[in-house]
């Protein structure tokens, strides 16, 4: 799909509300698309509508939780009252765990996967379908993780959900290929975004320092959500498959695909690392 110029196009993103998701539905309204947008934090949902309206585009915006099947459908039905499709949809939406797997309570596996994984089926199911029944293609953007094709013992859930989108999207790609309508499993990298202070620790993660400490490294790095953005349109344009975007997402695609011992080695190896760090700083009391 062209994106060079996206005039009178609509786009969708969820989880729009801050982070890539607001970031990328700007770099949609700067090239001329106008955007349905939805995110369960009302606020930062509000504050994303002004800024694209302020860059002329005509908004849709509504509160909606992905997780919620019916939720969806009933949102969809309001788009498709006012469009008849979408040319560009990106399931964005999604949630952190820092856990290893026997320390992740089942809640929380519900949780991720209710988010992270039905949450882009949800988005595929509603808005894809009309897509195709107007048949004129587009393009269709999933958005997984580096964590999608090189796991960590400290991400055992939100890895298992990232593998998922990234399968769930490769299928995908093979069944709308045939209507013209692209399909990007997206793997963004270590990228500065509230989810690095939101994500729920368990275990021997489970420690404010440590969060803090993780969250002052991402942005101290200073990789920030507008780059992903950029890459968004790069993968779309291209017609990626899987799009890594940060040098580290990169490198760890590249290391899995080529040379599966060593990604299993380099990664087992910065796990124990971690969980030493986080270990020490747990029996370390505050100064």
């Amino acid at each position: 799909m062209d994106v060079r110029t996206l005039t009178d196009r609509w786009a969708l993103v969820t989880g729009a509300g801050s982070g890539i998701g607001q970031a990328t539905a700007l770099a949609f309204a700067e090239r001329g698309a106008h955007l349905v947008i939805c995110d369960i934090d009302e606020a930062g949902l509000a504050a994303t509508a002004e800024r694209l309206r302020g860059l002329g585009a005509e908004v849709l915006s509504e509160r909606v939780d992905v997780a919620d099947a019916e939720a969806m459908e009933r949102f969809a039905e309001r788009v498709h009252a006012r469009i008849p499709a979408v040319d560009l949809l990106m399931n964005n939406a999604g949630i952190g765990i820092g856990a290893r797997f026997l320390e992740t309570p089942l809640e929380q596996w519900q949780r991720i996967v209710s988010i992270n994984l039905m949450g882009v089926v949800h988005g595929n199911r509603c808005f894809v379908p009309r897509m195709i029944e107007r048949g004129h293609g587009g393009h269709v953007v999933n958005v997984a993780s580096a964590a999608g094709f090189m796991a960590t013992q400290l991400l055992a859930a939100y890895s298992a959900t990232k593998f998922a989108v990234v399968g769930l999207s490769e299928a995908l790609r093979e069944e709308l290929a045939p209507h013209g309508i692209g399909v990007t499993a997206l793997c963004p990298g270590l990228i500065d975004t509230p989810i690095t202070r939101n994500t729920q620790m368990f275990g021997v993660a489970d420690s404010e320092t440590i969060r803090n400490q993780l969250a002052e490294g991402y942005r101290r790095r200073g990789y920030g959500p507008e780059r992903v953005a950029a890459g968004v349109l790069r993968a779309i344009q291209r017609n990626r498959a899987v799009a890594p975007v940060a040098p580290e997402a990169w490198a760890m695609y590249w290391l899995k695909r080529f040379t599966p011992g060593l990604s299993r080695w380099f990664s087992s190896r910065v796990s124990a690392r971690q969980i030493a760090e986080m270990r020490q700083a747990k029996e370390t009391p505050p100064s």
